[in-house]
This record gives structure tokens, sequence and C-alpha cells, in this order.
């Protein structure tokens, strides 16, 4: 009886090893790429967003030139303009609208915008998630890398599982799921593991369980 028993459990330990490895081998087949640098974007406009703050300068027009902040509706309120589209607009764009509406009170109205506060459309906005020291949206800047954003959330805390972090990017209209390296990049200093960011990235910082 005692060997009956001793054939069982080792029967079931063979069984959960082989469980586990299955378990192993299917966890490495369904790990995402690592993210490959694809060098820089082609440049593009700033688009204005909500919380930005716009300078509008109308020419020889000082009293109706004042700065305003986008509200979360993504419109502005000027003097003899009231709510007027601005977010998803160039700065050009946005003169260019303004100069409209003010050609009812204004002849040929010149106007001039200029942002000075720049926190971007919300689709284009890096955001950070999990284990980073400072979880949080950032606004997209032309040639922003994974260690510009480490550097803006304060790198990652202690229980950070670095190396199995992830960025979920949007390429064709689909989500796809990339693997980072951050702490060879934090710790070892391994700059092939700084690859550039896109607009709208989501960095995802798993803990770590050991």
């Amino acid at each position: 009886m005692l060997v009956n028993r001793l054939y069982t459990l080792v029967k079931r330990l063979a069984l959960g090893a082989a469980m586990l490895g299955a378990l192993a081998l299917s966890g490495c087949a369904s790990a995402p790429p690592p993210l490959v640098d694809a060098g820089p974007m082609t440049p593009s406009d700033y688009l204005i967003g909500p919380g930005d703050n716009v300078n509008i300068i109308v020419w020889r027009n000082p009293e109706v030139s004042q700065s305003v902040p986008v509200r979360p509706d993504g419109k502005i309120t000027t003097p003899l303009v009231e709510d007027l589209e601005a977010a998803g607009k160039t700065p050009t764009a946005l003169a260019r609208d303004i100069e409209k509406a003010l050609a009812k009170f204004i002849q040929q109205p010149v106007v001039t915008v200029i942002v000075t506060g720049f926190t971007g459309i919300y689709s284009e906005q890096i955001r950070v998630i999990g284990q980073a020291a400072r979880p949080q949206a950032l606004p997209y800047r032309r040639g922003m890398s994974l260690m510009d954003v480490l550097i803006a959330v304060g790198g990652v805390t202690e229980f950070a599982a670095g190396n199995k972090a992830t960025v979920i990017r949007t390429v064709d209209g689909k989500q796809q799921q990339f693997r980072v390296r951050l702490n060879d990049l934090i710790k070892e200093g391994d700059i092939s593991a700084n690859v550039a960011m896109r607009p709208g990235d989501v960095l995802v910082v798993p803990e770590s369980f050991f």
C-alpha cells in the first residue's frame, strides 16, 4: 500500500510539473513581440487640445486680443466670438476661423494664434499606468522616447517588473501590444532599449510577484 501511495504521489508531481511546463511554454508563445525603434516620425503640425492656453492677437485691435484656455469641450470664448471650436485644429487654422467670426464686426481682421500652454488632444497623449512612480498622461512631443517618458513619470517603483512592461499602440487602426525593457534601460544603461514613442501610446508597467 505504501508503494502504491508513493507511486501515486510521484505520478501527481510529474503531472503537475508537466502542466507548469506547458503553461510556461504557452506564456512564452503568447508574449508580445519586442517594440522595435522604427526611427523618427514624419513631422506634423501641432493640434490644439482641451487644457491648452492660446494667446489670440488681433492686429490693431488690442481690445479683442486675449489669452484664453481651451475648455474641456474643446471650445474657446473670446470678445465678440463665443463657443468657437478649437480642439483638433492647428493654430493657423484657428486663426483663420477667428478672422471669419470677427469679420462681422471688424473690417479685414488679421489674427495670430500662439499656443502658450501645451496639453494636446487626448488621442495623442501618452498614458503611463501601473508601477510607475507617478502614473499620468503626458502630452506627446516630437522625438519623444521611452527614456523621456520614464524621466517625466519619475521612473518605476521598487515593485515594478520593468522588463515585462508593454506598450499598447494603435497600428493601422488596430491595437497591438509590444514588449519593452525598462530594467535594461534604467539599471543597465542599455540604450538599445530606448525606443521611440508614438502619439497615443499606453505604457503598462506590471508589478513583480517576486
